[in-house]
């Protein structure tokens, strides 16, 4: 059984990186003033699902565990923890979850691996992606552009953003240097993705969108207007259909868990492998440290915009709205 509520005076924020300012008795790894990354998840090391690498799916951090793990500041279906986006956090299994920030790592870039990052190349993991491969990425957000870097990294012979946002499908094309439509220039973005891949469709194609996907005015008005379903999922539809028969599809876009109108019965006949998950962070680490040290992923080329905490408000009007060209802003806590 799930709650649902948010909570009022919730604290958001599951991207973050901070000082230690006080440890609790039993903490042995941590010290004051050691400088911390701190995975999205939180996780207790020790249960069935984290000893393999589940760390997202941890089961013993969360009154809701049988159905989802925990997230700081991500609302009381993922535990109810309060997030980053505050003067101090407390965080649960220190020992577990933080590591120090690597001295040649700058700190923007630790924040971006805390879950953006983590997340893009968990969801081109997702897709199995295999040398040559035709890959579609929906969204061209934070995540959207991570999983479109991450799959050259993968072996892809081919890279194709879909947004309707130009600004962003121009940072597609600069940063991940993908090739970019945008939907509401066309009448069937799935037409033109079978077109564009002599009509059979791509090999894997990520969601990586998910609640608030526009596109679709019904499944709009029904998920986010009416909350009568987890999610608008046009984009994981469009996956469905924009992905060849055999293919792979990857959701890492965020979904409620209620109810929501995906097209299972295309997925069926065409005998495509769906797979999903929220990002184990933390497992993502290790080979990221590498790309990001070896200069192959340089995470902080996304941030556009640094809001003072005390301005937070404007900050998520902003980006909400997606003024200013904002496509990643780092919330700055300047009294820290």
């Amino acid at each position: 059984m799930l709650r649902l509520d948010h909570g009022i005076g919730h604290t958001f924020g599951h991207e973050f990186v901070g000082v230690v300012h006080e440890v609790g008795p039993s903490v042995q790894h941590l010290k004051v003033g050691d400088k911390v990354m701190v995975p999205s998840n939180i996780f207790c090391g020790t249960c069935y699902f984290c000893a393999r690498g589940l760390y997202s799916n941890s089961h013993n951090v969360n009154p809701n565990a049988t159905a989802v793990g925990s997230i700081y500041g991500y609302s009381h279906t993922t535990g109810g923890y309060d997030g980053g986006q505050a003067e101090f956090v407390r965080v649960p299994f220190a020992d577990v979850g933080p590591s120090l920030i690597p001295d040649w790592m700058s700190e923007d870039d630790a924040a971006l691996l805390t879950d953006a990052v983590a997340t893009g190349y968990f969801g081109a993991q997702l897709g199995d992606i295999v040398e040559g491969d035709v890959v579609v990425v929906l969204g061209a957000g934070p995540v959207g552009l991570f999983a479109a870097k991450s799959a050259w990294l993968m072996g892809a012979g081919r890279v194709i953003v879909i947004d309707h946002l130009d600004y962003r499908l121009a940072k597609a094309r600069d940063f991940a240097h993908a090739e970019t439509y945008n939907f509401a220039e066309h009448d069937d973005i799935v037409v033109l993705l079978k077109r564009l891949t002599e009509g059979l469709g791509a090999d894997a194609v990520i969601d990586a969108v998910g609640a608030e996907a526009d596109g679709n005015l019904l499944q709009h008005v029904t998920s986010a207007k009416l909350k009568m379903q987890g999610g608008s999922p046009v984009a994981l539809n469009w996956a469905i259909d924009a992905a060849r028969k055999g293919g792979t599809v990857s959701v890492v876009g965020a979904y409620g868990p209620l109810f929501s109108a995906v097209k299972f019965g295309d997925a069926l006949n065409k005998g495509l492998t769906l797979r999903m998950n929220q990002c184990p962070v933390k497992r993502q680490w290790p080979r990221l440290f590498e790309h990001v040290r070896n200069g192959y992923l340089n995470p902080s080329e996304i941030i556009t915009h640094r809001i003072p905490l005390e301005h937070i408000a404007e900050g998520y009007h902003m980006f909400s709205a997606k003024l200013d060209d904002c496509i990643k802003p780092i919330i700055v806590n300047d009294a820290a």
